[in-house]
């Protein structure tokens, strides 16, 4: 099986340099990577280049602006898709979705269509040190959306996830525009109408320790008013028959 791990990038060059050697050390066999980078100005694009130059299992996007998460991922899965693989992987850069349960992603989307690396089910959870008004802010702008849209799924705003290819040829990713955070939700919400089985692993969520992270007041915002645009956008969205 061809899987490729999409990687979102905007000045993440302390982390790029760290996280393509470690994926590439991984035991998977037939493991890609497809580095989309925003035009970072810490030459993040460049130092994927490099490591493009080594193997033909790194691909770099470079793309001329800061055109956000959304975009990038969608961009990224249909180079994934026209190459052939077989599942596609959405992953950060920062360090906050470990590495080591790839091989536990691969392994669960064999049983289903989506599978999300969790921080809210037995065995996941988020970093330790984070005050506890940070842990109840992340617990509840996901408990926010799961009880907006009816969600079973425990970690609708995890980003840490793997697609069967089939799974994202039947969505209708091109109609997806929520650009911040909120598209895992809108994703998720999609798979969720149309039928599709997620499963879940638990993980756990760390901080970054390189960097700085991508998170405003404007992507949280942004979140919290189209979780609700979501209910009218999909209304007429159908499970599939087969």
């Amino acid at each position: 099986m061809k899987t490729t791990v999409i990687i979102p990038t905007y000045n993440e060059a302390e982390n790029i340099r760290k996280l393509i050697p470690i994926l590439l050390e991984l035991s998977i066999e037939n493991l890609h990577i497809l580095v989309v980078d925003d035009n970072s100005r810490d030459n993040t694009g460049k130092i994927a280049d490099e490591f493009a130059g080594q193997t033909n299992r790194v691909k770099v996007l470079h793309r001329h602006g800061k055109l956000g998460l959304g975009t990038a991922y969608i961009q990224g899965f249909q180079i994934a898709l026209d190459a052939g693989s077989d599942a596609v992987i959405q992953m950060d850069a920062d360090f906050s979705h470990p590495p080591h349960k790839i091989p536990e992603l691969i392994e669960q989307i064999a049983h289903y269509d989506l599978v999300i690396g969790s921080r809210y089910v037995a065995g996941g959870n988020v970093d330790t040190e984070w005050a506890a008004w940070r842990k109840a802010l992340s617990a509840f702008g996901n408990t926010y959306a799961r009880t907006i849209l009816s969600i079973k799924t425990r970690d609708i705003t995890g980003g840490f996830r793997i697609f069967r290819a089939d799974t994202l040829r039947k969505m209708p990713i091109q109609d997806v525009r929520s650009n911040g955070y909120i598209y895992q939700v809108e994703m998720t919400y999609i798979a969720s109408k149309m039928g599709f089985s997620i499963g879940e692993i638990p993980i756990y969520f760390a901080e970054r320790e390189w960097g700085d992270s991508k998170m405003s007041f404007k992507i949280q915002a942004e979140a919290a008013l189209r979780t609700w645009k979501l209910l009218w956008d999909y209304r007429n969205l159908e499970p599939l028959n087969d």
